[in-house]
């Protein structure tokens, strides 16, 4: 029998939010969008998350799309050949997700977001977080979405290179150097660039916790095989401000990494401030990398992701992912990592062999 999907609830102007069983069901169902937006040019096709009118504005908060509910057989997601010629590039403005049908064998750009210690109830439908709950309604989510540790750390660590080593604590580098493979070690022997953008950290790959920077949500910092310490030191940087800096140079400069990890301080992150204080750093940040030349040209995929507690809120944003899909699907950050590498044509690490594949359940 089909996995049911099923229709929870109507949000405000009728935006209808479908909960997907099973990546099965994330195949057979067809989400077409009523998007209230200016009309795109003729030909013109969208790649990636692109936030509504007005995105160039840090802070604006923007309404969801309207999912319309209605089934389409035109427009089943496929796969881009590798002969397809390139995509046009989609004005900068545009909506989100639901916007392109064609989803890329191989993308070109992936960012993840990590946010703090927030159960799904306490970010997404809360009144304290307009901008994160708009942007989940315009594009999709995941209501079963799994920590694979405790505290913090071992969920970086596992997301990232596959396995957590038993690791039950936040202890820094000194304490749990790690040699093993990683998937900034994989993006840069594939030829890619990896970059993690940690906000307030006092230098380069900082080792040690000072004011709101905490090691503990900095991956990069724990690997030392191979050549990754030398590499944290080059690509391991300070985030900067919505003004200056690494952050906004690369997006404006067109030099998104292949893989960014963006990591937002101890405050902005939700850790230690109010959810209201993550939905306006996103609301303030997610603007100016989501209107970039690379963005609006191309395959890149967002992942906005919390790293504890079960069941933590999340956001996949992509260009082929239908606006208001919301799954029951069990996932974790196992999952994120073997999405990941598949998006960028990596090798599975660990035990991300043995989880789901976010593709076809967002239509990635």
């Amino acid at each position: 029998m089909s996995p049911k999907v099923h229709k929870p609830f109507n949000g405000p102007r009728d935006r209808r939010l479908f909960i997907v069983d099973s990546p099965r069901a994330a195949h057979d169902v067809t989400v077409t969008a009523a998007l209230r937006r200016r009309p795109l040019s003729a030909g013109v096709v969208f790649v990636v998350v692109v936030l509504a009118t007005g995105c160039s504005t840090p802070g604006a908060v923007h309404a969801p799309t309207v999912a319309s509910g209605a089934v389409s057989s035109s427009s089943t997601v496929t796969t881009t050949p590798a002969t397809a010629p390139a995509a046009t590039p989609l004005p900068a403005g545009a909506a989100p997700c639901g916007v392109r049908s064609v989803a890329p064998v191989r993308y070109d750009h992936v960012v993840w977001i990590w946010m703090e210690n927030r159960t799904y109830g306490d970010v997404l439908g809360n009144a304290a977080a307009p901008y994160e709950t708009a942007l989940a309604r315009q594009c999709a989510t995941d209501r079963a979405y799994h920590q694979v540790g405790s505290p913090s750390l071992p969920n970086y660590l596992g997301a990232t290179s596959g396995q957590t080593y038993g690791i039950a604590d936040d202890a820094g580098p000194a304490a749990h150097p790690i040699t093993a493979d990683n998937l900034f070690r994989q993006v840069r022997n594939a030829g890619g660039t990896e970059r993690s953008y940690i906000e307030t950290m006092p230098a380069d790959c900082a080792t040690v916790p000072q004011g709101t920077y905490a090691v503990k949500h900095n991956p990069a910092a724990y690997y030392i095989g191979g050549l990754d310490r030398g590499a944290c030191l080059a690509d391991d940087v300070p985030l900067g401000t919505p003004t200056g800096g690494s952050l906004l140079a690369d997006v404006d400069g067109g030099r998104l990494p292949t893989f960014a990890l963006v990591v937002p301080n101890l405050c902005d992150d939700g850790h230690n401030c109010p959810a209201a204080s993550g939905d306006r750093w996103l609301a303030t940040w997610l603007p100016r990398i989501l209107d970039g030349p690379e963005y609006r040209a191309g395959s890149t995929a967002v992942f906005v992701v919390w790293d504890e507690s079960t069941p933590m809120p999340n956001i996949v944003i992509s260009p082929t992912t239908p606006p208001g899909l919301v799954s029951s699907a069990t996932i974790d950050h196992y999952a994120l990592l073997r999405t990941t590498e598949e998006l960028l044509g990596l090798p599975l690490l660990g035990r991300a062999g043995a989880s789901p594949s976010l593709r076809p359940l967002f239509r990635l």
